[in-house]
């Protein structure tokens, strides 16, 4: 389904605690981790990767759970499906391919496992970017009536097994059509082949149960893990540049900026004119973002 979006990237697995890794790696110079929302895959970097690969050794991961990489078991705490597990194995795959310190772009539930991989792993993450999202604990902390409308799913994905599971596994490609298409663009800015890889990947067996498992852990113990890091005054530490779009939820209902200057030390950012899936949405204006915030530090990559 990939061909041609990815397939000039090499397909690799990588292996950490019983759990599958699904990687692809391309291009020359400094590393990038690109890392997907839901309900999506890598697949979604398809309009951006080729011209970033021209700049930078892309690693485009899919999240346990999703794409092609492993969908583990649920546990009482969701640990396994956490964003400090995922950014775990964000480090392993960085670390398989070479990679000890790199630069991270991440949307959506990528997005919230990098803030984790970088408050987590300080000395690993240069600089991240970070695509329509405010801090979890925030967007829990102050929602609305028109987020809980608008995110409707991040409420019902959050029920007690089995019903939110046995749902979604009745017609994976209907929840997939769901969730995306009640966007500001609905399904249109998405490419055929790109939104059928979607689709794939929702119906293999297991992802149900995994994207619960995943929005369970983030209204719970990755809620835990925030407020201790609120609790202790950790603020990350790396340049962080934050984009949305500005006619997406999360621009109507959060002040962006200000949420994060409460998590890092130092954040830039602005609204670029799409809706939700930037990548998809505008990749020619995110692709510019990324060129120029991701200058190479001589003094790393000589």
């Amino acid at each position: 389904m990939l061909a041609p979006m990815l397939n000039s990237f090499e397909s690799h697995t990588v292996h950490r605690d019983g759990v599958s890794l699904h990687t692809r790696v391309g291009g020359l110079g400094p590393p990038l981790l690109l890392l997907h929302g839901h309900p999506q895959s890598m697949a979604m970097w398809h309009r951006v990767a080729p011209t970033l690969a021209q700049h930078f050794t892309l690693v485009l991961m899919d999240l346990r759970g999703y794409g092609d990489s492993s969908r583990p078991a649920p546990d009482a705490t969701h640990l396994n499906h956490s964003k400090r597990e995922m950014a775990l194995d964000a480090i392993a795959a960085m670390a398989h391919h070479g990679f000890e310190r790199f630069d991270v772009l991440a949307h959506d539930r990528g997005a919230r496992v990098a803030h984790r991989l970088a408050a987590d792993h300080p000395a690993a993450v240069q600089r991240l970017m970070l695509l329509d999202i405010a801090p979890t604990l925030a967007m829990y902390a102050q929602t609305g009536e028109a987020f809980a409308r608008a995110y409707w799913h991040w409420f019902f994905l959050i029920q007690p097994p089995p019903l939110p599971e046995a749902l979604i596994a009745s017609d994976p490609a209907r929840y997939v059509r769901s969730v995306m298409g009640s966007r500001h663009a609905g399904l249109a800015p998405f490419d055929p082949a790109a939104l059928a890889e979607y689709e794939r990947c929702a119906a293999v067996p297991g992802t149900a149960a995994s994207v619960c498992e995943d929005y369970r852990a983030s209204a719970g113990i990755d809620l835990e893990h925030d407020r201790a890091d609120v609790a202790g005054g950790r603020l990350l530490t790396q340049p962080l540049r934050v984009l949305w779009g500005e006619h997406g939820t999360v621009a109507r209902c959060f002040d962006v900026l200000a949420l994060w200057r409460e998590r890092a030390a130092h954040v830039s950012g602005h609204s670029l004119p799409c809706g939700h899936y930037i990548a998809e949405e505008a990749p020619e204006r995110l692709t510019a973002e990324a060129l120029s915030f991701f200058q190479p530090d001589p003094k790393e990559h000589p």
